[in-house]
């Protein structure tokens, strides 16, 4: 679809965009108001999410967050675990799949098998189960909670994409906003994700500018860097990056990702020839799925040489639950993703998650619960 015909849908879909946004403006009313009650909690919990739909880099900065804090505090996660086939609170244990806990939640357990991992529909009852059964944690990071009204987190984190600012988009089915673009106020810090590398300093400024910080509100903006190739399989071979740079003909990119744009990217770096099988974001892969992901790659095989058949370390979750033929299993790799700060930021950023951990340690605010 060229722009005009996008231009002719998006005024189409802008009344509907009006009536999404009046009722989204009367639930949040309702909370700040008080009429619609929040749970807070006698521990940190700070909450990391977006306003937008589509992936904003959620997970890795969950897992950046993580890693700070688990050398310094019992920390737990807590999701709603989605597309998982349960629908009740659930703890992971190491023996967890994706059916249970979700894609998510458990790429974040096989990270961090220390934590407490936990996933819940209703994010407070999630919460009161956690304090519950590990009475030690005193910190407690909540995925993907920025519209969840029904807990106030007492740190919250907003995830902004780089190429998709706000400022400058439509409330649903017009644009990608879940809410209105003024409530980022409700955050302590704003996350530009996915920013470029070598920005230049003007752009961060006016891009600062644009976001109209309130007081006391702080803007960073992160970048993702691609780290180590994982096998899928832990029982099959691993190869390196710098190996398939010299013997692979291709990349054979299977995901199932809400933005795949910088896994291609990624791929790029590696060789040049580029076949994708995207699906949609958090697929369930069939024994349908799994065949043409076999068949394709057998053929690319035949005519290229060597394949790096490419995917997320989230989607990894998913395709560990098929078993292809050995060739395929052997030729399957997760990259890793690690957030990078831009312009020396990290340290400052740390610090302000650090301080806020430290100064509200459990029991040093008295339990408010629902009724607060």
């Amino acid at each position: 679809m060229n722009n005009t015909g996008r231009t002719s849908w998006k005024l189409v879909l802008i009344p509907f965009s009006w009536l999404y946004g009046l009722v989204i403006w009367i639930r949040n009313t309702l909370y700040d108001n008080g009429i619609l009650k929040s749970a807070s909690f006698p521990i940190p919990v700070i909450s990391v999410g977006n306003i937008t739909v589509g992936g904003t880099g959620k997970t890795p900065h969950v897992e950046y967050l993580a890693e700070l804090l688990h050398s310094k505090f019992k920390v737990a996660t807590l999701s709603r675990g989605y597309k998982r086939r349960t629908r009740d609170f659930r703890i992971a244990s190491a023996e967890s799949n994706v059916s249970e806990i979700g894609d998510e939640p458990l790429q974040i357990k096989k990270r961090f098998p220390g934590i407490d991992v936990a996933v819940d529909r209703k994010r407070a009852n999630g919460i009161r189960e956690l304090m519950s059964l590990a009475p030690w944690l005193e910190v407690i990071l909540m995925d993907d909670a920025f519209q969840h009204r029904s807990v106030r987190p007492g740190f919250s984190i907003l995830l902004i994409d780089y190429a998709r600012p706000i400022d400058r988009d439509y409330l649903l089915p017009a644009g990608m906003l879940r809410e209105p673009a003024s409530n980022r106020k409700r955050a302590n810090i704003i996350l530009v994700t996915r920013s470029p590398e070598r920005i230049k300093p003007i752009e961060l400024r006016e891009y600062a500018n644009r976001m109209n910080l309130s007081m006391g509100q702080h803007l960073f903006f992160t970048t993702m860097r691609y780290g180590n190739l994982a096998p899928v399989y832990p029982e099959s071979t691993g190869r390196n990056a710098a190996w398939f740079k010299k013997h692979a003909g291709g990349v054979l990119i299977v995901a199932g990702i809400a933005n795949p744009r910088p896994l291609r990217q990624y791929a790029r770096s590696i060789n040049t020839n580029i076949t994708e099988l995207f699906f949609p974001d958090h697929h369930e892969y069939s024994r349908k799925d799994m065949e043409r992901i076999s068949n394709t790659y057998l053929e690319l095989l035949d005519s290229h040489g060597e394949i790096l058949v490419l995917t997320t370390e989230k989607d990894a979750m998913r395709l560990r639950d098929h078993k292809p033929e050995p060739k395929v299993r052997d030729a399957m790799h997760a990259v890793r993703i690690h957030v990078h700060f831009l312009n020396n930021d990290k340290d400052e950023f740390d610090r302000q998650i650090l301080n806020y951990v430290s100064n509200n340690k459990r029991n040093s605010i008295l339990y408010q619960g629902e009724n607060s």
